[in-house]
């Protein structure tokens, strides 16, 4: 029995010449008919002898490379297949396919499309090719048309022909895609092989390296503490000096926040320069006291910080290699990093690396060797240093004491005057509420008197005159009016007023706000850190 190649989800697999038993190709060969009508007669075969035909289980639907969610689709067997819907025999092609009497391979269409009837003749009025096909439609009175039944049938066959050569391409695809895996993964796994064992060596040559700089690292940290021992007052002084500093320098930078028109240059401002700069004066004469000694120590510290930042890289890069080795394909920590493959500009060599970490360890070993132990006396310098240093601090701390006194009794003077400020405010607020009462109840007199002249108006003839009364009541409507304005203009006044004192009053809470922070400043952050500034025995060293 013969077997398909084609996957069971192809289309095609039903019409496809290439793939069709021996028997089928034979009769479509034997008919000699144009390419695109052979399908009908291999669906004849298969509607005859369904048995000739079963669909193939061995393809991509088992391919280990390829998951299919859902099973395979139904046999042929199992699928009816139409080859005459409107009831035409079994040799004739079916309705919707090109006829062996209305087309060719080479002129598909036999006739032009032209009108319908001398019923519905139509009417042609846009130009000279109006009664060509394809080039204009054909207008009639009921209908406007652009393809011929044929042409629709042609559309027809030659979708099928395209489906049937795509399912011949796909089938071609997937085979190469099987090999390209199998000789893609079977090479990657190769590679990933080596590259695991090469990462191997190299971390164990790491880590061997590291093991020696941190013998080294350790046999000058002994080193470093022996010749601590020798200059303890000086270094013991020298790292106390750095409070103070640290203090003023804080201070100074936490009163440089100091709102707008209190950035001010007071004393104790200057007496915090003053202190910065004696105590610069004083780290200057002692690094120059004991240059040698300091110099000695600075090398013994160098030399240790480059082992341990060489230590300290050897770590990570033995960390990263050993990350590197555990990874497999089944890791979830890998990710795509675009550029990983770019080598940095300063990517070193394995050469420069190992040469690099023994002049390391030999520039240890000689200054090591070289260290000695050094002394001096350093009493009257460093109790001069710490009686003068002693003295500034309490100078400052009496300048910020008077200071922030006198930044209290600003502040409450102008809490007093905003307390006024507010109640003058307030009280201007009730006489406009008033003064805008007193405008509307004038127009009551208004309308009063304003009527009394209309209906007066209204006199017949002689009546109407211009007596005594007309002229009291004129003079009551100009009264009113000079009230209004005079009541408009006091409200006005009333206005500004009120508008001034609430630029006061956001004045002086404004002013109030900035002295507030100002002895914040001083009181709740400068006067604590003084709290801290050592004592004359700590700077000496003790």
């Amino acid at each position: 029995m013969a077997q398909l190649n084609c996957p069971p989800c192809t289309p095609c697999a039903a019409v496809c010449i290439e793939h069709q038993p021996t028997q089928t190709r034979e009769i479509v060969k034997k008919k000699n008919f144009p390419k695109r009508r052979r399908y009908l007669y291999k669906l004849q075969e298969i509607r005859k002898k369904p048995n000739l035909i079963r669909w193939g289980h061995e393809t991509s639907y088992e391919n280990p490379f390829h998951v299919h969610k859902d099973p395979p689709p139904a046999c042929a067997e199992d699928i009816e297949l139409k080859t005459s819907p409107v009831g035409l025999p079994a040799s004739e092609p079916p309705s919707y396919l090109p006829q062996r009497d209305g087309n060719s391979d080479v002129h598909p269409l036999a006739r032009p499309m032209g009108p319908i009837g001398p019923w519905a003749t139509g009417r042609i009025d846009w130009g000279a090719l109006s009664g060509q096909t394809g080039t204009r439609p054909v207008v009639d009175r009921y209908s406007i048309t652009r393809y011929s039944v044929d042409e629709w049938r042609q559309r027809n066959a030659d979708t099928i022909d395209a489906c049937a050569s795509t399912a011949m391409k796909s089938e071609k695809v997937e085979r190469d895609s099987k090999n390209t895996i199998i000789r893609t993964y079977a090479i990657t796994d190769k590679n990933q092989a080596n590259c695991t064992e090469s990462l191997h060596a190299r971390a164990k040559t790491i880590d061997d390296m590291k093991s020696d700089l941190q013998r080294a690292i350790k046999a000058m940290q002994d080193e470093i503490s022996t010749l601590e021992e020798q200059r303890r007052r000086l270094k013991q002084s020298l790292a106390v000096l750095r409070m103070p500093e640290a203090i003023a320098s804080e201070c100074l930078e936490r009163r440089t926040g100091r709102p707008d028109t209190e950035l001010i240059r007071d004393r104790p401002e200057e007496e915090l320069i003053r202190e910065m700069s004696l105590i610069a004066e004083i780290r200057a004469i002692l690094l120059k006291t004991l240059s040698e000694i300091e110099a000695q120590q600075v090398q013994n510290r160098a030399a240790r910080q480059r082992m341990e930042f060489d230590w300290s890289d050897k770590k990570m890069a033995h960390e990263n290699d050993a990350i590197n080795c555990n990874l497999t394909n089944k890791s979830t920590i890998t990710l795509f990093r675009p550029g990983a493959t770019r080598c940095p500009n300063e990517q070193s060599t394995e050469i420069y690396w190992e040469k690099f970490s023994r002049e390391t360890l030999a520039m240890c070993t000689d200054c090591r060797k070289q260290s000695e132990q050094l002394r001096g006396t350093l009493d009257a310098i460093l109790t001069n240093a710490a009686r003068d240093l002693r003295s500034q601090a309490d100078r400052v701390e009496r300048a910020l004491a008077d200071r922030i006194t006198c930044m209290e009794e600003v502040r409450q003077k102008l809490e007093i005057d905003l307390r006024s400020t507010l109640q003058h405010l307030a009280d201007t607020e009730i006489q406009i509420d008033k003064l805008k009462v007193a405008i509307r109840n004038m127009d009551h007199a208004m309308k009063v008197v304003l009527t009394r002249l209309d209906n007066r108006n209204q006199r017949p003839r002689v009546e109407n005159c211009r007596d005594q009364s007309q002229a009291l009541l004129i003079a009551e409507v100009k009264s009113i009016e000079e009230g209004l304005s005079a009541m408009n203009a006091q409200l006005k006044q009333e206005e500004e007023v009120k508008n001034e004192l609430i630029m006061r009053r956001s004045e002086l809470e404004k002013e109030i706000m900035m002295k507030r922070r100002t002895i914040a400043i001083d009181r709740d952050r400068c006067q604590f850190l003084r709290t801290h500034f050592p004592s004359a025995t700590a700077l000496s060293g003790y």
